[in-house]
């Protein structure tokens, strides 16, 4: 099996029903999360019972994407001795902003450190975070295995960046915030649907998820919106939403689990 999975698509706080941003990516048995935020715990473990994961990745230290990150060390340290650690993968400020829920327990318990920006070898995927502009140190992260590329920007404001980290993706998942009150492009850390679509074409990605929506935001708009600087095929980041990859490649149709 190799597929994304969305657990959540909202950026701030989740709206009813929803979850802020996470992603499942499994890959031939691999089990590697994109980040775990509000509300996205309870929907991994629906996929991944007992929070049986092989690695996670957090972009930054907002809550709305690492918050259950918590949850799941707490999972783990309370719950049924695991015999090994769980690789993490993230900026140093994630654990810093975790500590300070529950400074009394130790999260490497649980957890084996990775600093990002940086490249690994997460299982069978090649993982590079790069360094993005956002309010907080923030990475964007793309996985490789083989032919096949996953990008993920998490937050970010415009850079040229972006259309490295994306470039040739089979699938790009871009923050498409759209935050009413933005500014100006060249002072702001969040992106608008039709700047998603922008660096998509800049990227020559194969496939556009839009995710990261601010509550409220119609999404179908922002669809619309990405279209006009995007002209390849693009989903929004709804929960359930499954992405399959094939033996050649190339993604497959997306369907939501049942």
């Amino acid at each position: 099996m190799r597929r994304v999975t969305v657990l959540g698509g909202c950026g701030a706080f989740p709206e009813p029903g929803r979850a802020c941003s996470g992603f499942l990516v499994e890959w031939d048995g691999y089990r590697l999360v994109l980040d775990l935020g509000y509300a996205t715990l309870p929907r991994l473990l629906t996929l991944c019972p007992d929070g049986e994961v092989d690695a996670v990745v957090i972009t930054h230290e907002h809550p709305d994407h690492c918050i259950d990150l918590h949850g799941l060390f707490r999972m783990h340290f309370y719950g049924r001795t695991r015999s090994r650690t769980i690789p993490l993968y993230c900026p140093p400020g994630v654990l810093d902003r975790l500590v300070g829920l529950e400074p009394d327990v130790d999260l490497r318990a649980v957890f084996t450190l990775h600093e990002l920006p940086g490249e690994y070898q997460v299982g069978p995927l090649s993982l590079t975070g790069v360094a993005l502009p956002h309010y907080v140190p923030d990475v964007g992260v793309r996985l490789r295995a083989g032919r096949t590329v996953l990008a993920y920007t998490g937050d970010t404001g415009p850079d040229p960046l972006l259309a490295e980290l994306g470039r040739d993706a089979d699938l790009y998942i871009v923050e498409a915030t759209d935050r009413p009150g933005g500014g100006p492009e060249s002072s702001r850390n969040l992106l608008t649907a039709e700047e998603a679509g922008r660096w998509a074409t800049r990227a020559g990605a194969k496939r556009l998820m839009l995710s990261h929506f601010w509550p409220g935001n119609n999404r179908h708009q922002a669809r619309s919106a990405a279209r006009t600087t995007y002209a390849g095929d693009i989903v929004t980041a709804e929960e359930n939403l499954t992405i399959e990859f094939g033996r050649a490649e190339d993604p497959r149709p997306a369907h939501r689990l049942a």
